[in-house]
């Protein structure tokens, strides 16, 4: 049967319900392998309308016996638990570990702590449709806490949930409301409504602590943008975060400081799903454009668009496997002296560091030299259901080298260069100046047209912490405003509406943060104003990626990507995850279960 869909598939792909079972890159074919398909026990095909995406969380045990992976996912109103057995084993589907039914709310998403799991507990995070987040343990299957449990926080749909890296207590929950809020599993929420005071606000965003004689939950509230925060993703080090809105607007924050360190706008649209590479020099977004949108973290522009997808691209994900430098390092410098850049900005944290790859690139930063060969490589699913697979390589991330297309780079930086007005006085504490091989456009003061806000920010509050206990219980004394900061409030009052109108946070009052419906009425014609800027690039400036793989996989949309050791996995709202191998690796299930019941359910 697989057979026979498979020849189907790869014979011209005329029938609307045809779906490929296999795909080949240059490192070989990945694999389809039906008997490891994950769904709900019976199988049957998941009715989607009105139900939140089906989401898929990984994590390993570190069980002695070589069965550490552990997979939950959410299909409606039913949360499932499973032993992930990967291309070894067929999926045994009559067995969950766990399996919960919730009652007037679904789960949205969920984010396990790798930190704390072993064979006997694990911790997991839940968010739910009505706005409240469980944590739970599904080996105990236990319930051990529930927050925001009366909707007295926020009472909109959650989108995102994830621990802090480096943190066993700290977890990051972001809703449908725009708000982002900061919790410790060890504080209670309260039985009154919290009161917040403004600790940090800027373009676009503000940061309120909450007011209380004693701790709980939330330490922390952020206001980010304007509709809803779709998805936040930590940096590989933890010390920044990338927030994806339905404002159309990627902003990159100082995590630990609540600093802007940058900002992208999308092509047209909301911006639905966000990542960073393996080494934290690349941010890919993707949304409601039907595209995905590659963003230099230290140059703070966009640096490429790829285009495959029909419709809203809903995943994006890199490709740690793939993803290759010379001599099988890690990632390689390409722009600055790490040392330089982490010396440059400096933020404190009141939590444990995830070790980075980062503080092995400087140690093999040259100036005079380039990495042979460079491919980064990442994947996007859609509600097109397709995936597509895309290689980030040489010729775009050193845009002095012709690019394999007829337009090149070159005609690129000339148009935006003519359009700059050279640099704009950068402070002395921001980013060191790329070296010269990066090309790297600088700071400038905007496109022609008058815009003066710039495009990348820094800090310079080194060692300060908003997570920081000491620093709650102390105030906002540490953070006085900065000259950059004045300087660019006092340009926003003037030239707001030509710049950043969406999401503006007014430094008269914090009671404006919920008054937005001016700024609804005009952001349609604000948000064009930011088209030809570097905020959003034209189409014709940047250079435009083409997908190496583009495959409908699903009858139905698809949402979820992960990358793993030896497979990639994805999932459909239909209910099922999918198991590709990857080339080289489907001989090792096939051996070991040559044959397989119709029902994938091994005995």
């Amino acid at each position: 049967m697989q057979f026979h869909k498979s020849m189907a598939a790869e014979g011209g792909g005329k029938e609307m319900n045809e779906i490929k079972t296999q795909f080949t890159t240059r490192e070989g074919v990945y694999k389809l392998l039906t008997h490891s398909e994950y769904s709900r026990p019976n199988r049957v095909p998941f009715n989607s309308q009105g139900s939140n995406p089906v989401k898929v969380s990984f994590v390993n045990v570190n069980d002695q016996s070589g069965n550490g992976d552990r997979i939950c996912f959410n299909v409606g109103r039913e949360l499932y638990f499973y032993i992930y057995k990967g291309v070894r084993k067929a999926a045994d589907l009559s067995k969950p570990i766990d399996k919960r039914i919730y009652k007037g709310t679904q789960p949205t998403c969920h984010d396990f702590n790798p930190l704390t799991a072993t064979a006997e507990s694990v911790s997991l995070l839940v968010g739910f449709s009505a706005g409240q987040v469980q944590l739970i343990d599904p080996i105990k299957k236990e319930t051990s806490k529930l927050f925001n449990e009366e909707r007295l926080i926020d009472k909109s749909r959650v989108t995102c949930v994830r621990w802090v890296p480096g943190s066993e207590s700290l977890f990051l929950v972001a809703h449908s409301s725009g708000s982002l809020y900061l919790y410790n599993v060890e504080h209670t929420c309260g039985t009154t409504p919290p009161h917040y005071q403004l600790l940090k606000q800027g373009d676009g965003y503000a940061v309120h602590t909450c007011k209380s004689k004693s701790a709980r939950n939330p330490l922390l509230r952020w206001t980010v943008g304007e509709g809803a925060l779709n998805e936040f993703a930590f940096s590989p080090d933890g010390k920044f975060l990338a927030c994806a809105s339905q404002d159309g607007f990627l902003r990159v924050f100082g995590f630990d400081a609540a600093e802007l360190h940058g900002t992208m706008k999308s092509y047209f649209g909301g911006l639905l799903c966000v990542c960073w590479s393996p080494d934290g020099r690349y941010i890919v977004a993707g949304g409601e454009d039907d595209l995905v949108t590659v963003w230099s973290f230290s140059d703070c522009r966009v640096i490429a668009r790829g285009h495959g997808h029909k419709s809203w691209v809903s995943v994006v994900a890199f490709d740690h496997c793939t993803t290759s430098v010379e001599d099988s390092d890690p990632p390689a410098e390409f722009s600055g002296s790490d040392e330089e850049f982490h010396e440059q900005i400096h933020f404190g944290g009141g939590r444990d560091r995830a070790n980075s790859s980062q503080s092995h690139l400087s140690k093999r930063n040259s100036t005079d030299g380039r990495p042979v060969s460079v491919t980064y490589r990442f994947g996007s699913v859609g509600q097109d259901t397709q995936l597509c697979l895309w290689d980030l390589t040489e010729d775009i991330l050193f845009p002095h080298l012709p690019l394999s297309r007829t337009r090149t780079h070159t005609n690129v930086m000339s148009a935006t260069m003519s359009s700059s007005s050279g640099n704009s006085g950068t402070p002395a504490n921001s980013l060191p100046a790329p070296l010269p091989r990066s090309n790297s456009l600088p700071h400038s003061s905007g496109p022609a047209g008058g815009s003066t806000t710039p495009n990348c920010h820094t800090s310079s509050s080194k060692g300060s912490s908003i997570i920081d206990s000491t620093f709650i219980a102390t105030g906002v004394s540490k953070f006085a405003t900065l000259s950059l900061h004045d300087t660019r409030k006092e340009r926003h009052e003037k030239d707001h509406k030509r710049n950043h109108s969406m999401g503006h946070i007014s430094s008269k009052s914090s009671d404006k943060l919920n008054q937005l419906s001016s700024a609804a009425r005009t952001a349609k014609a604000d948000a064009a104003k930011t088209l030809g800027t570097l905020l959003c690039p034209r189409m014709e400036e940047v250079p435009l990626l083409e997908p190496l793989v583009c495959k409908k996989i699903a009858h139905e949309r698809l949402t979820v990507l992960i990358f793993l050791e030896d497979c990639l996995v994805t999932a459909c709202q239909e209910g099922f995850i999918c198991t590709w191998a990857r080339p080289g690796k489907v001989g090792l299930l096939s051996s070991q279960n040559p044959a397989n019941s119709p029902s994938g359910t091994v005995v």
